[in-house]
């Protein structure tokens, strides 16, 4: 059969092309040479150790990993049913319309040539309205399932590719703050279900509290399967609005299905030959500071003005000042501060590609924040010299150089890496913090006399922007007694990788699936046909002549010539 030939010739092309395209998709992690960083800052060894912990278990080095890597996602904006306009022509209102303008249903009088002229005008918007819009909205429902699958994709491969300790989401859960209860439970329940499959949602009591006397300090390698699984999920504007239209209702939904907006985790490291459970007492014995990870996840949408619940931004103020009357002394050695938000700190225009904006909603909502790209300076400055303690005068504690850390926000979809500082060395009236892109004042960062904290703003992990995720890997130096940090990123590629690879693997299927059943046709029709075109056998008859003992003949029938006396034997007819 022509077709049979022309799937098989089909599928010496189909079958290559898919094996190389599914293998790059379900491995990127390894042709983009994406790894954590490593206490040995190279990039080379990191990830020729982290291949080894996949095809060689037996040469890999556990030592060379850092203790704490944070695989960092960034605003995954899960859309739904109120993204898509025109869904209610997935009813055919229009057909509705022809049978009730038809028949009559609605109870309206109209003589023969209204009915037929309404029913035409409505059979026709049937076709050329319903139809085309209703297709549309199952191919943007379609869309959204493949993207889902699309970022779980992400998601998945990199946690198993990279081993991460620890899995943060920065904020934008979702793709709006306006939807219903209903639409918020539904994409709660595809990102648990299908985006962040096997991932979960970080139980209350580990979500604690800022606190003098803080007695949920974790050790850092303790319960590590159960923080594998576990999500940081920030709060983002998409989730519970700006400062104008946050409300209690969307921080409750919030937290119900994603958890607490406000709150801090602590972690501590093991030192070398103590058990896990003694390493809170190695400090009272040992003169120097036990090594420490301190985590804020901190609710910025309210914290600039105006607002429109003046209780809520109360309540993320009395967590910001928590965080900081309980912080440990500014000069505390090894400690480390990471802090997972939103919005990122004020930039001037030209750093990032997002600027300085804002905008206010007019005559509603307290005529509260709209809109915004960054925090407001003041809100900037207040969380630099608030809880990382760093200050314009070298008098202050710690000579005013601040707690060793990092901020790490999402937001702006494309993606910053900037630095924060302040010069000590102007007079007091001249001094404000500066921001710069970091690759650019790389040189300041731990230079005496000007404070300074970097900043990451994490690339979006959608399609638009080719999938990224952010790695974050600490470790602690024993020399330095201080923790070392480095960032990378990995990302998958647009959408569209995800969509051929999985459209050219389908029509890869469906080809072998055909050429194996027209294989199988083929193979019995042939069988048929040939037990067709067989030529039966012809049946030779002899006609003999015997004499009986009588002296008589008689004619007898048989296969082949009989033995005897055998006379006059005839040809066959």
């Amino acid at each position: 059969m022509f077709l049979v030939s022309v799937l098989r010739y089909a599928l010496f092309l189909l079958v290559p092309l898919s094996l190389g395209f599914t293998s790059y998709l379900y491995l990127y992690p390894a042709f983009h040479l994406c790894a954590f960083p490593t206490p040995e800052h190279d990039p080379s060894s990191a990830y020729v150790n982290t291949l080894r912990q996949h095809a060689l278990p037996s040469l890999y080095d556990a030592s060379k990993v850092a203790p704490f890597r944070l695989l960092a996602l960034g605003d995954p904006q899960l859309e739904g049913d109120s993204s898509i306009g025109y869904i209610e022509s997935t009813t055919l209102p229009n057909l509705r319309k022809f049978f009730q303008d038809a028949l009559l249903l609605d109870g309206t009088e109209h003589n023969l040539l209204q009915r037929v002229r309404h029913s035409l005008h409505d059979i026709i918007d049937f076709w050329l309205d319903d139809i085309p819009k209703a297709l549309e909205v199952y191919r943007k429902r379609f869309d959204h399932v493949g993207n889902d699958y699309y970022l779980g994709h992400i998601y998945r491969t990199l946690h198993w590719w990279l081993d991460p300790t620890h899995v943060t989401v920065l904020g934008d859960l979702v793709g709006s703050q306006w939807i219903d209860e209903e639409e918020f439970e539904a994409r709660g329940r595809r990102f648990w279900n299908r985006v962040f499959r096997h991932g979960e949602r970080i139980p209350d009591e580990v979500m604690s509290e800022p606190s003098e006397n803080f007695s949920n300090t974790k050790i850092l390698g303790e319960d590590a399967a159960a923080w594998k699984k576990w999500i940081i999920n920030v709060a983002g504007n998409h989730d519970i609005g700006y400062a104008g239209d946050l409300s209690k209702d969307r921080l409750v939904r919030f937290e119900r299905v994603f958890g607490k907006p406000n709150y801090e985790l602590r972690f501590q490291l093991p030192l070398d030959n103590a058990p896990l459970n003694a390493t809170l007492e190695v400090s009272e014995t040992d003169a120097r500071e036990v090594p420490e990870i301190r985590i804020m996840i901190l609710n910025d949408m309210n914290l600039d003005t105006p607002v429109s619940d003046k209780e809520l931004q109360d309540e993320s103020y009395k967590f910001l000042n928590d965080i900081i009357s309980t912080s440990h002394a500014v000069d505390r050695p090894a400690l480390f501060t990471l802090v997972l938000t939103h919005i990122p700190l004020y930039k001037d225009a030209g750093i990032c590609v997002d600027g300085p904006f804002f905008d206010f909603f007019d005559g509603e909502f307290e005529n509260g924040v709209k809109e915004q790209n960054h925090l407001s300076r003041d809100a900037s400055k207040g969380m630099l010299e608030g809880i990382f303690g760093m200050s314009g005068s070298s008098e202050a504690p710690g000579k005013g150089m601040g707690r060793h850390g990092i901020v790490l926000t999402g937001h702006d979809h494309e993606g910053c890496d900037s630095y924060h500082h302040i010069n000590q060395s102007l007079p007091s009236e001249e001094q404000e913090w500066k921001a710069n892109r970091y690759v650019d004042v790389k040189h300041l960062d731990g230079q005496e006399g000007i404070p300074g904290l970097r900043e990451i703003t994490v690339r979006s992990m959608m399609g638009d922007f080719a999938g990224n995720a952010g790695l974050l890997s600490l470790w602690f130096d024993r020399e330095k007694w201080e923790w070392e940090y480095e960032f990378v990123n990995c990302g998958l590629g647009t959408q569209h990788i995800w969509w051929f690879v999985h459209i050219l693997d389908l029509i890869t299927v469906l080809a072998g699936v055909g050429y194996v059943i027209g294989w199988g046709v083929e193979r019995v029709m042939g069988v048929q046909r040939k037990g067709s075109n067989r030529k039966p056998k012809k049946r030779v008859t002899f006609e003999m002549d015997e004499v009986d003992e009588d002296g008589k003949k008689k004619g007898v029938d048989v296969n082949g010539i009989a033995h005897g006396d055998v006379r006059n034997v005839k040809r066959p007819s």
